[in-house]
């Protein structure tokens, strides 16, 4: 465990939702499980912002400590180095629990597959154990992904997806719609009060710069003057929702009445082209890499639009962040990241 006192100035993201309700509730504490990655260390900032106690579980197999710099000597963070696919002995009770424990990454996921499964199922597991055994609220992190490589566009969350389960990607997929399967019947069978967010694409400041998802990937290679790496012919869409955006969906969907249980989809509506976000980050960066064409690896879903009506209905909840202002402030992130690594010189591109 680690306590202490914060004495930072910086203000992160303050939210009229999260301020009502932590008047009106008076709730005090709050389980990030996978608190170390660039969703769960802002999840973090907001609770501690707003007065609740905040302990933050990572295994920091893809979080990194670097992004709770802000919170390690704050009186009223704990951080409880574990993996959450093992058995968990907390001695604090939680009124809130946040899953957000899994690399969303593929080359992260997909570099130890029968761990993903293990974090996705046996993590599923363990924190419903908490949440029962404490009368805790639970939000499962759960993802685009689990509607595969889609025949419908925009995805609606009835949609029961086109999903290999027997394929590189199947630990990730699959695990999440298990971890689904498992929160459904913990809720049916125990009567958990839970909440199912399918996340869509997220960027934005805290994200690793090796992380290996398409935007870290293009902004890195153009500041450093590296071939963008375009896999298949670019058509292929994303949505992608900013990073503040994509924390205002997940507290609004926490605290909404405890009266439907069903998943929200949390993402942006606007569908990018892959090839036109490379050329909209190369224009940003002023940068002269060309851009390199790689075979489309298996499975990798040709599109991806969320239907977002369930979330503007219940939540009031859309995007406000466009992919223009986002990459700028995940740009001028990745600039410093790389020049204080000495990957880059300072004020490259």
């Amino acid at each position: 465990m680690h306590r202490g006192v914060y004495r930072g100035t910086k203000r992160f993201g303050s939210r009229e939702n999260l301020s009502s309700v932590a008047g009106k509730s008076g709730a005090r504490s709050v389980l990030v499980a996978g608190g170390a990655g660039f969703l769960g260390a802002e999840l973090c900032r907001r609770y501690l912002q707003k007065g609740f106690d905040v302990t933050c579980l990572d295994d920091l197999s893809s979080g990194r400590l670097v992004n709770l710099d802000g919170h390690l000597n704050h009186p009223g963070f704990t951080f409880l180095r574990q993996d959450v696919a093992k058995p968990l002995q907390l001695e604090t009770s939680f009124e809130y629990i946040f899953n957000l424990a899994c690399p969303a990454s593929p080359p992260r996921y997909q570099a130890n597959p029968l761990q993903t499964l293990k974090t996705c199922l046996f993590g599923a597991f363990n924190l419903l154990e908490l949440a029962r055994a404490t009368g805790a609220r639970i939000l499962q992190a759960s993802t685009s992904e689990v509607y595969g490589d889609p025949h419908v566009s925009p995805q609606k969350e009835s949609y029961a997806g086109n999903v290999n389960t027997f394929g590189p990607r199947s630990c990730y997929d699959e695990g999440k719609r298990a971890a689904e399967t498992i929160f459904h019947d913990y809720h049916e069978c125990h009567g958990v009060d839970l909440r199912v967010a399918r996340i869509f694409n997220s960027y934005g400041p805290g994200m690793d710069p090796q992380d290996g998802r398409v935007v870290s990937n293009f902004i890195t290679q153009a500041l450093a003057g590296d071939p963008i790496t375009l896999f298949g012919d670019g058509t292929q869409t994303r949505s992608f929702c900013y990073l503040d955006d994509t924390v205002d969906g997940l507290i609004a969907l926490m605290h909404s009445p405890p009266t439907e249980f069903e998943p929200v989809n949390i993402g942006n509506p606007q569908e990018t082209p892959v090839g036109k976000l490379a050329e909209l980050v190369l224009q940003k960066i002023g940068s002269n890499s060309r851009l390199s064409y790689l075979e489309l690896p298996q499975d990798d879903p040709k599109q991806r639009r969320p239907d977002i009506s369930r979330a503007r209905k219940r939540l009031g909840w859309e995007p406000k962040v466009n992919l223009s202002d986002g990459l700028d402030r995940t740009i001028g992130y990745f600039r410093s990241e790389l020049a204080a690594s000495g990957k880059i010189a300072p004020g490259a591109m």
